[in-house]
């Protein structure tokens, strides 16, 4: 493996006033998947399988805000009545 002393990395959160709602979506996204207390769970010691489930769906609904954004949907939640998704 490759040593990665670069420190500009892909994790960079590029507006700061954000971090909170991303942490409060990661948190919520983590029990959503059964991992209750994740922001005090040992990331090292859960299979990568699991850190990845988080982070995929975390960016799986930000593409979604994004799109709803520029489709000029921005005040919808993505569930339609009856409580189904998109």
């Amino acid at each position: 493996m490759a040593n990665n002393t670069n420190n500009n990395t892909s994790n960079k959160i590029l507006v700061p006033e954000a971090r909170q709602a991303l942490n409060q979506m990661k948190l919520e996204i983590a029990s959503e998947l059964g991992l209750a207390n994740y922001d005090n769970i040992d990331k090292g010691n859960l299979p990568s399988r699991q850190n990845g489930y988080v982070g995929g769906y975390m960016t799986k609904n930000l593409v979604r805000m994004a799109q709803q954004s520029m489709s000029g949907m921005a005040g919808t939640t993505g569930q339609q009545p009856g409580g189904t998704s998109q």
